[in-house]
């Protein structure tokens, strides 16, 4: 058996359960027990499965981020947000768009040690995109990335979903306990698929992010278990320099 890399690298690696099926999934999390840190369960899965198999990985000791996205009136969102607290999930992403919303996921998390992670801007997203949402068109995915984190850590959150292209300068600005968590990675020569701001995990890593979603290059891979090792030894690899 291939020998797993160290266990501080490949727990870095948030693995996105990006399938409909949860008996898919349910395989996927067989191979790649041991050798990724956390199971992340995405709306698709939600709705057909994904919340009974959080209750699983959770049951069986694994880590479980539930990537809910939840945005909504303040009232649904502090219920919701405690409903998924009391599942023992360890990471609750919520949109981080306005104060209200972040304000009623804190509410709803109570004491619950579930890490609250507040969605800045959609990797597959530019410039252009923003100003058809209605955004100031002087505003750039960073600039508007760099608002919405401070708006979070002023509410309290635990961290960000953010690309790892402003991983360096939400590191900077926002102190060491402050979580940075980036999708979008993409080890060299994989395809970028629908992502517009990316990064390899070596260097999102160097950037300053904490944990790495990775989905489609794990997932679809031939050998899943062989590509997220491969992740993982890169990524020690570079932790060590």
């Amino acid at each position: 058996m291939t020998q797993l890399p160290p266990s501080t690298a490949a727990g870095k690696i948030i693995v996105a359960l990006d399938v409909a099926d949860s008996d898919k999934a349910r395989d996927l999390v067989q191979q790649l027990r041991g050798v990724v840190g956390v199971f992340k369960i995405g709306m698709e899965l939600i709705y057909t499965g994904g919340l009974e198999l959080a209750k699983e990985l959770i049951a069986a000791g694994e880590k479980v981020f539930l990537d809910a996205k939840l945005l909504d009136i303040g009232n649904t969102v502090e219920r919701a947000t405690a409903a998924i607290a009391r599942l023992g999930v360890d990471m609750l992403t919520i949109h981080g768009t306005d104060r209200k919303t972040m304000a009623a996921a804190i509410t709803g998390r109570g004491d619950s040690p579930m890490k609250l992670l507040a969605v800045t801007v959609m990797t597959n997203l530019d410039r252009l995109d923003l100003a058809e949402q209605g955004i100031a068109p002087e505003l750039s995915p960073k600039d508007l990335v760099l608002r919405r984190a401070q708006m979070a850590q002023d509410a309290g959150f635990d961290g960000v979903i953010a690309s790892a292209q402003e991983a360096a300068q939400l590191r900077q600005t926002m102190g060491n306990d402050f979580l940075l968590i980036t999708p979008g990675i993409r080890p060299s020569r994989a395809s970028t698929d629908d992502q517009t701001r990316i990064m390899t995990p070596a260097q999102a890593i160097k950037a300053g992010a904490d944990y790495l979603v990775i989905g489609r290059p794990i997932i679809q891979a031939p050998n899943p278990r062989a590509a997220a090792i491969a992740i993982a030894a890169e990524l020690a690899r570079t932790t060590e320099k």
